[in-house]
């Protein structure tokens, strides 16, 4: 099958590569032209035989545009893919502007990291039953081998629903393991904290994929001393709490690994502050000056 996909940097690229190993001709376009099969959306465009598939896989802040940009280049009976992580509530609009000149709209929620070439890319996918049947192709060849890995998951929409989801359990998971790493570190029996985790990866309810990325992470440095403590959040944790208020859905342990990710960018918590002043007011209890 024919495929055209724009933005190949760590996941498009790979993207590409895969789907090429699969027998697929994919024609890419990306601003590093070292990269790129075509010198603009124009070009990309012509290089296609309509009916068109064009996947989009750059940026959430330059998603919008890029599909822009291809509506006014397209044809009816086209479709787009966003493979981004765009925001749920931005495919519906989208999907309406495009259907107006007759082009279909998929929004494809894509896991899998820089492993996906290798592994495959688990995909979460929103639109009509015509559309994804017409790129089921396209699915087959991304998606791991096997029965798991993908899920037309209802009308447009429902793909970057579900990857939200899916980031915001992420979220949950991740911290779970950082907070028994930082228990097992501080611990005055533990003497081999990298084999602990690396002990978890057979026989226990708690292995998983990400458990393995801990143990690569501690065998090239046991103590995480190379690393500063900070981490960024992409936005989907943050959609995830704002569903979770909107539908009144009680998210503990989502809500709280998103809210420690904050907290791992100030370098004197001004809340902790406050905390440490009241206990010296009421109980007399030490402080510490900075």
């Amino acid at each position: 099958m024919q495929l055209g996909l724009i933005g190949l940097g760590k996941m498009g690229g790979n993207m590409r590569d895969r789907l090429r190993e699969a027998g697929h001709e994919v024609v890419g376009f990306d601003r590093n032209p070292d990269l790129s099969d075509a010198a603009s959306l124009e070009e990309l465009v012509g290089k296609l035989q309509a009916p068109r598939a064009i996947w989009v896989m750059v940026p959430a802040g330059v998603t919008e545009a890029t599909i822009d940009a291809l509506g006014a280049l397209l044809s009816e009976g086209d479709i787009v893919i966003d493979g981004g992580n765009s925001r749920f509530s931005d495919d519906g609009p989208r999907a309406e502007k495009l259907a107006e000149s007759g082009i279909g709209y998929i929004d494809a929620g894509v896991s899998g990291g820089v492993w996906g070439k290798q592994n495959g890319y688990a995909l979460m996918v929103g639109g009509s039953d015509a559309d994804v049947a017409r790129l089921m192709p396209i699915f087959e060849s991304l998606k791991p081998a096997g029965e798991f890995g993908f899920v037309h998951a209802g009308p447009v929409g429902a793909g970057h629903y579900a990857k939200m989801v899916h980031n915001g359990i992420e979220y949950g998971l991740m911290h779970a393991y950082a907070e028994g790493f930082e228990l097992l570190e501080k611990s005055e029996l533990v003497q081999n904290v990298p084999g602990v985790f690396r002990s978890w990866r057979e026989g226990t309810v708690v292995r998983s994929w990400l458990l393995d990325l801990m143990d690569n992470a501690l065998t090239a440095d046991p103590h995480l001393d190379e690393l500063k403590g900070y981490a960024e959040d992409t936005g989907e944790g943050r959609w995830t709490v704002e569903e979770a208020i909107r539908l009144a859905v009680p998210m503990h342990v989502i809500a709280a690994s998103l809210f420690a990710r904050f907290a791992s960018r100030q370098d004197d918590s001004p809340a902790m502050k406050a905390i440490a002043a009241l206990r010296n007011q009421f109980g007399g209890h030490a402080v510490t000056k900075s």
